[in-house]
């Protein structure tokens, strides 16, 4: 299911040329409709809180399921490219409820193996980025984009069914059972949900706005071929893979907070190498590295919290900070849309971004040394005062 919600999440982005040319519309529009994915991942997230405070974790994986179903359905036979923009919102609805619930229920199922746990489920996660794009080459080969949809739909719905049959199978924990207060819990964690917020959504501002557009970015800027952009946007997804097994594993046994540090610190250097690079090799290293480094920095935020936030707090705190960093990181696409349609130079923008990045990663280094960053062991246990 993890697959098939992130899928839904970042299959935009290689649709998003043909998208532009199917319904004549422009950069700001198509950046909008990506933007509206990452709005409904972030709508449903501090309802589903709340919600996971009455009902169990799983219940709302299920409903997840029912509405990426749904959802695909209505963008595959969308007519106007507004339809086309309530089917991408639904579809965000979708991957935000499976997170919020899966996430937790995930630590609560290996609650000695976070870091591991958290890495192999992003890998899945990650999977479905690393085939969009060939998975869309692929379908516009034989048939319109409206196929991919389709077949998001139908896998979807199987896949829920063989879900539901297989969690009524199984002995599902009862660590969360706790967690009836959200209002308790945001007051009680409020210093390591800041964190989050301020380190994921900054950095997936910035990461959200560069791979939708990447392919753009490429033909336009870098004078790439179609093919050879949509290979570059593989391997950008495609060393994620590797990078939440690994950092998931380091997650595991390294200090949590300067690893963040050092993962947005190369971040933004690896974007302003991106806008000197010049020639397929240099970009497809500099493609690379920039993935890497960006999809290491999910297992390790998750890591940080789920691993901290006591059970009693866990799925309403994390719900709180991925609704937060979400409706962060979302106006990402459509911002960098609007100011690339005023005029500005996709290189001007991102090496503008890289220097956000820079000032907010230096405010926290400056905040943990002086003591004042939230410690994971002692905020989790700490007495409400």
């Amino acid at each position: 299911m993890v697959f098939l919600v992130n899928l839904a999440r970042v299959l935009f982005s290689p649709l998003l040329e043909p998208l532009k040319g199917a319904f004549g519309v422009t950069d700001a529009t198509v950046g909008l409709l990506a933007t509206l994915v990452w709005f409904g991942s972030a709508s449903p997230r501090l309802p589903v809180g709340y919600l996971l405070t009455r009902a169990p974790r799983h219940y709302v994986v299920f409903v997840s399921g029912g509405v990426l179903t749904a959802s695909a359905t209505l963008s595959a036979v969308a007519g106007s490219i507004e339809w086309l923009m309530v089917g991408a919102f639904c579809l965000g609805v979708s991957s935000g409820a499976y997170f919020t619930a899966a996430n937790p229920l995930v630590t609560e199922l290996f609650p000695d193996r976070v870091g591991d746990v958290i890495g192999i489920h992003g890998m899945s996660s990650q999977s479905a980025a690393v085939v969009a794009a060939p998975l869309v080459g692929g379908v516009l080969l034989v048939g319109s984009w409206r196929l991919a949809f389709f077949l998001l739909a139908g896998v979807g719905a199987l896949t829920t069914i063989v879900l539901v049959v297989a969690a009524y199978a199984t002995d599902l924990p009862e660590a969360g059972v706790e967690d009836r207060d959200f209002i308790h819990a945001a007051r009680r964690q409020w210093r390591l949900i800041l964190v989050g917020v301020v380190i994921v959504g900054v950095t997936g501002f910035v990461w959200n706005s560069v791979f939708n557009f990447y392919v753009t970015y490429l033909i336009t800027t870098k004078a790439l071929s179609q093919p050879a952009a949509q290979g570059l946007l593989t391997v950008l997804f495609g060393a994620g893979i590797p990078a939440f097994l690994v950092t998931g594993y380091l997650a595991e046994r390294l200090p949590n907070a300067p690893l963040m540090f050092a993962i947005c610190g190369v971040f933004a250097c690896c974007l302003l190498v991106l806008t000197t690079a010049s020639g397929y090799l240099a970009l497809f290293v500099v493609s690379a590295v920039l993935g890497y480094v960006i999809h290491g920095l999910f297992p390790t935020i998750d890591t940080f919290l789920l691993s901290s936030l006591p059970d009693e707090n866990r799925a309403s705190a994390y719900a709180i900070y991925s609704g937060s960093m979400m409706l962060v990181q979302a106006p990402g696409s459509s911002v960098l849309g609007a100011l690339v349609s005023a005029g500005y130079g996709f290189d001007a923008v991102f090496r503008g971004f890289a220097g956000v990045i820079g000032l907010v990663l230096s405010v926290l280094v400056v905040v943990y040394l002086a003591g004042g960053f939230p410690h994971p062991r002692t905020e989790a246990l700490s007495i409400d005062r």
